[in-house]
């Protein structure tokens, strides 16, 4: 049976500053405009124990911008934004979203979370292009703009 996983692009100060947010409160909110993937998620029961696979979209470091999956957690849902607005405010939000106004007003459709937020040893990480994309999905010659369903390969490393 296939075992699917969610792949998203996440700036990495996001990233930095999330690992104190779920540390302190259980998880980390992000945002998306991808309702229907959410959705589909949720109501599908995919989100059991998704694993969550991250790659820096943006950084100061060229490396990490080489689509690579760096980071690593667990689904924990999704809640509908309030006029763009996380309904618990920066409760489970990165601070660093602040410098970005419409970040946490106005942008985004929905705030999906993560549990478990950690970083991968560099010997574990993967280029993006190791996953299978699920159909409907990315185009493997260009990175997701977005959250997207993929299969995991059959040598992924087990979680612990």
């Amino acid at each position: 049976m296939e075992r699917l996983a969610l792949l998203a692009p996440v700036p990495e100060e996001h990233l930095q500053d999330g690992l104190n947010v779920c540390a302190t409160r259980g998880k980390v909110a992000f945002g998306s405009g991808k309702f229907d993937l959410f959705n589909k998620i949720d109501t599908s029961g995919l989100d059991q124990d998704l694993p969550v696979l991250i790659y820096p979209s943006a950084s100061q470091n060229p490396e990490s911008l080489k689509y690579k999956v760096s980071w690593i957690g667990t689904y924990a849902g999704f809640v509908n934004s309030r006029m763009g607005r996380h309904p618990d405010g920066m409760k489970f939000r990165p601070p660093s979203t602040k410098k970005y106004p419409l970040d946490n007003s106005g942008h985004w459709a929905i705030f999906w979370h993560v549990k478990d937020l950690k970083t991968l040893q560099v010997n574990q990480q993967r280029f993006i292009s190791d996953f299978g994309k699920v159909k409907g999905g990315w185009r493997k010659n260009a990175p997701p703009r977005g959250p997207e369903l993929v299969s995991l390969p059959s040598d992924w490393l087990e979680e612990d």
